[in-house]
């Protein structure tokens, strides 16, 4: 037991210095595209057009920081905002053509980043990461709704609203 609580003191600090490679993927944005627009523009790019309070969710902050980043995207022909059909007082967005551009742009900076930092990984041990993080995500769920009773036990209980 010793050893498992140290392994996970251990993987609590690796998580931790995650932020290194989180600041440098920021510094591969362009200027004009900070990290809360690229999110916003990665989110529409994935699983495609969405009402603002949808994509609030997705980000998980406040509907007033999704707005400003919303608003800095669409000042930039990145985004528009339509009306929603089914109720004329919401807006649906979608990515426009130059935003679909900055996406790409986006992709091929981050995967060459990737390629040139990790350039002495082997293609398995790239794979073996890609597996395990996607397994920790997934082991993780959507956690937005959910806090656990403490750090022992994994029982979860919806926060109440």
């Amino acid at each position: 037991m010793a050893a498992a609580q140290s392994q996970y003191a251990e993987l609590a600090r690796q998580i931790s210095a995650i932020g290194a490679v989180k600041r440098g993927l920021a510094r591969i944005l362009p200027a004009e595209c900070p990290g809360g627009t690229a999110a916003v523009l990665t989110l529409l790019d994935r699983h495609g057009e969405m009402r603002m309070s949808r994509l609030a969710e997705l980000l998980a902050v406040d509907m007033s920081v999704t707005s400003r980043h919303v608003a800095h995207a669409a000042e930039r022909g990145w985004i528009e905002r339509s009306p929603d059909p089914a109720d004329k007082r919401s807006r649906i967005l979608r990515l426009t053509p130059a935003g679909q551009e900055l996406i790409d742009e986006l992709a091929r900076r981050t995967t060459e980043m990737f390629a040139r930092t990790l350039d002495d990984w082997t293609d398995d041990e790239v794979g073996q990461l890609v597996t395990m993080l996607e397994r920790l995500r997934s082991s993780f769920g959507d956690c937005r709704d959910w806090r656990y009773q403490d750090s022992y036990t994994r029982t979860p209980m919806r926060h109440e609203t």
